[in-house]
């Protein structure tokens, strides 16, 4: 066994109030919180825990606010999870994982994610785009319905490969539109329009892509003292060069989430952690394999009891 294996969650896992508790009950994660708000000059932790539903959801808000509350958690149950075999994070979700490997510091971190939604948000606004998920229906038939969905320049393509039968497509939003209507023709047992502000994973991030690049350039790096599962290639990566590379690469590419858990699976873990807001990534895990257990960790019960058990 390698290890424990980290899971970090992306966007969409945010809720208003998400951290609050654990920085009231303790000072060092106020003090993280603290940190934030300094850092980006804006009350990240007001939107965190008093903002509303539409302030928190935007994304140049909601990257740093996940990337934060799953480092508090980080800093809370490290001394008890043990040595760090592999980690991986669902898109936002891999830079989390970066920080937590001490590939770049804390402040440097919510930096980049700040700036990732930033430059997200804009192309969503220069390009308008739309991302759907596709349930019921295998990768292969869904990256076909994309394919002729795909014309005249328009763009839809797979960008999330979550579970077996769940995929998320992303594009132009008549493209995308098209390709639900052809996917629901295969057989798909629901198409279900995702309300986000852009074509995230796909050629319309170019843009962001590029302004992503300039900020992990000027970026102190070290090498993370653990492997990552890339998204976008879905092998482990080990020093900064290729670090910095496969994060650009993702904007513009598919999350390639069940060869990733593949990848962790062959390595073979001691126990599987998801560290950060919400369960989503348990529960795609169940859906890869019915034998994986994964403890999601994201709240001040479930700290608590995870620092309770004896496993």
């Amino acid at each position: 066994m390698s290890g424990v294996a980290l899971l970090f969650p992306g966007q969409g896992s945010q809720y208003v109030g998400m951290g609050r508790d654990l920085a009231e009950d303790d000072a060092s994660v106020r003090e993280l919180y603290e940190r934030a708000d300094d850092t980006l000059g804006m009350p990240l932790s007001r939107i965190c825990w008093e903002g509303s539903e539409e302030e928190l959801r935007a994304t140049e808000n909601a990257q740093p606010a996940i990337m934060l509350h799953s480092f508090a958690i980080w800093h809370l149950i490290a001394a008890r999870a043990g040595k760090v075999g592999i980690g991986a994070g669902h898109s936002l979700g891999e830079l989390s994982a970066y920080l937590v490997s001490d590939a770049f510091g804390f402040e440097d971190g919510l930096r980049i994610v700040r700036e990732r939604g930033r430059l997200m948000g804009a192309s969503g606004a220069d390009r308008p785009g739309t991302m759907a998920a596709i349930l019921g229906l295998d990768a292969e038939s869904v990256a076909d319905a994309c394919e002729r969905a795909a014309k005249a320049g328009r763009v839809a393509v797979p960008a999330n490969l979550n579970a077996p039968g769940q995929v998320v497509i992303s594009g132009d939003v008549e493209a995308v539109a098209a390709a639900g209507r052809l996917a629901s023709e295969a057989g798909a047992r629901r198409v279900l329009p995702l309300n986000v502000s852009g074509a995230f994973h796909s050629p319309l991030m170019a843009t962001a892509a590029d302004g992503l690049a300039a900020a992990l350039e000027g970026t102190n790096w070290g090498e993370p003292t653990f492997p990552i599962v890339s998204n976008a290639t879905a092998t482990l990566v080990t020093d900064s060069e290729e670090a910095r590379r496969t994060l650009i690469l993702q904007l513009t590419s598919p999350v390639r989430w069940m060869e990733g858990i593949e990848r962790i699976r062959e390595r073979g873990t001691a126990r599987w952690l998801e560290v950060g807001p919400g369960n989503v990534l348990s529960g795609l895990a169940r859906r890869i394999d019915r034998s994986l257990r994964v403890t999601a960790v994201g709240d001040s019960p479930s700290v608590d009891a995870y620092l309770g058990s004896s496993d």
